[in-house]
């Protein structure tokens, strides 16, 4: 049945509609329909995108700034190792710093990522998101504003590790935050729209950071410092705007929302939906309105999954080389050219994360799509990394933009697989643990495959001091490690694939607070929308397909 609103219910609240829609489509049900379940409320589908574009313009918009800055803080120590190195004032030679202190601040920040992902994902879901989500942001500005002063190692190893701290929780909570107003099957187009707000700080903090080298000195701050203090502060504001600009966890159309305690110290945010595109929103995605409390036994239901695991492995080999690559990006360049300049190296490091944006950009809106091949798209797109490695290595030295161009290929095989590989996590742990399931497994995977780039980070490039030599292989071991553990990625997507088809993914019945999207209601489905998971949407009603 599909609905607007009617003129006797302009003057309702939402609940009072609710209530006189579900007597209407009970009394139809009883009339034509004896022994058989009431009537559904359905909206026609244009209705439920048009809910869900508006929720596009309050949510990811924010999402996208957030992960922006911070992105370019906790990644702008790699830029900081060049700059101004022509007259000394690099963040090595300021610092004294060893090659093994580089890569062991690099790799501190991680040990602390993966440690606090997980506790601080469970503890956004039980609290306020939107809080959570401005206190990550905020305390992030602060630690990063204070590696401005970092006078020695031991100090830029304990930022770094306090960084991870408390950045924890980011990543895999804006992926949770995203199933509570989406279902999991149209979470990968948004997880890539934000996604790219890692590859457009990647490019422009490199352009950026050729206008922070004109800086040096200026103040008394050289060139990484002023980087340092600047994306610092703007990390501070925009924790405190968060509070305003993103919206609370939806409720049941008709229910107050209630605070109590510190929240009340805390301005409230406008509601994301309300009048019928509240009720819109209710019908297709109840499952996020009725959450039942989870407790430790449901935690370690999800924990002891066996489809955790090759998910993380996925997640390991591509955040590996993504994170390697993005902070040895300029150093690879380097070693291709060792005459490039330290502003020739900001600018060419950017196209890697512009070719990065476009493969996100065209792959992850048609992996929703086709959301039952996601590990086709997955590995697919590890192949063109490889490819890019295997140019970068191999490639004739005496040709550097044909190894260069291997770095292009590197930037473009990355993009689609970090979203890919967080949705399909949201999709299988949502029907099988319901929210606690996204909660933890998001968390875990995202925290353990980071341990790929502790790998990247402390063993590989500038941590293998015999590949770092220089000459016309170095780094060349550290490139085939990688090409390694992007063939593990490969192969764990596979074994997923093989063993879902085999065992299935059917709701957990163990777990006391699963609310998957496949049980509890009357037919067997819980909403409208995992009602229509059930088949692929492909091309249809896409703007072409519309025109026809």
């Amino acid at each position: 049945m599909a609905y607007g609103l009617t003129p006797s219910e302009d003057n309702k609240n939402p609940a009072e509609i609710n209530a006189t829609r579900d007597g209407a489509a009970r009394e139809e049900g009883d009339e034509g329909n004896e022994g058989n379940p009431p009537n559904r409320i359905e909206y026609d589908i244009e209705r439920v995108e048009q809910v869900y574009k508006k929720l596009d313009l309050r949510i990811i918009p924010p999402f996208w700034i957030l992960y922006f800055l911070c992105s370019a803080i906790r990644s702008n120590i790699g830029l900081a190792q060049t700059m101004n190195a022509d007259v000394g004032h690099d963040l090595i030679t300021m610092l004294g710093l060893s090659s093994n202190d580089i890569s062991t601040a690099l790799a501190l920040f991680y040990v602390s990522y993966v440690i606090f992902d997980c506790p601080s994902n469970l503890i956004m879901s039980r609290l306020s998101p939107r809080i959570w989500m401005a206190r990550i942001v905020f305390a992030v500005g602060v630690i990063g504003a204070c590696f401005t002063v970092v006078k020695a190692a031991w100090s830029l190893k304990l930022l770094r590790f306090l960084l991870g701290v408390v950045i924890a929780g980011m990543w895999p909570g804006m992926s949770y935050y995203l199933t509570l107003f989406y279902p999991p099957s149209r979470t990968g187009k948004r997880i890539g729209q934000y996604f790219t707000a890692a590859q457009v700080s990647a490019a422009v903090v490199g352009l950026v950071s050729a206008g922070f080298q004109l800086m040096d000195g200026v103040g008394g701050l050289v060139g990484y410092q002023w980087m340092f203090l600047i994306y610092g502060l703007l990390a501070v504001v925009l924790g405190w705007t968060l509070l305003w600009w993103l919206p609370e966890r939806p409720l049941p159309p008709g229910e107050k929302r209630t605070r109590s305690g510190l929240a009340k110290l805390i301005p409230p945010t406008p509601e994301a939906l309300t009048g019928e595109d509240a009720l819109v929103h209710y019908e297709d995605l109840k499952r996020v309105y009725h959450p039942r409390p989870w407790s430790l036994k449901d935690l370690g239901y999800v924990i002891i999954d066996w489809r955790l695991w090759p998910l993380t492995l996925m997640y390991f080999g591509v955040v590996g080389v993504g994170i390697g690559t993005q902070l040895y990006g300029t150093m690879i360049i380097r070693g291709i050219d060792p005459s490039f300049t330290g502003v020739e190296l900001s600018l060419l490091s950017a196209p890697i994360w512009i070719m990065d944006l476009i493969a996100i950009l065209l792959v992850t809106p048609i992996s929703d799509r086709f959301h039952r091949l996601r590990p086709l798209f997955f590995s697919c797109a590890v192949c063109i990394q490889i490819a890019g490695l295997v140019t970068v290595t191999f490639a004739p030295t005496w040709n550097p933009w044909a190894r260069y161009g291997g770095l292009l290929m590197v930037g473009f095989g990355l993009g689609p697989t970090v979203p890919i590989c967080m949705t399909w996590t949201n999709e299988i742990f949502q029907q099988r643990h319901g929210e606690v399931g996204v909660a933890a497994a998001s968390a875990l995977v995202s925290g353990l495959g980071n341990l790929g780039s502790i790998t990247t980070t402390y063993a590989l490039y500038t941590g293998w001091p015999a590949d770092a030599a220089p000459g016309p292989h170095q780094y060349r071991r550290s490139n085939l490690t990688m090409i390694g553990i992007l063939c593990m990625s490969i192969l764990s997507s596979i074994v997923m694939f093989v063993a879902l088809k085999m065992v299935g993914n059917k709701p957990s019945h163990k777990i006391g607070s699963s609310g998957s999207s496949t049980i509890d209601g009357s037919d067997g489905f819980q909403d409208n929308a995992a009602r229509r998971e059930l088949q692929q949407r492909g091309f249809g009603r896409i703007w072409w397909s519309r025109q026809t």
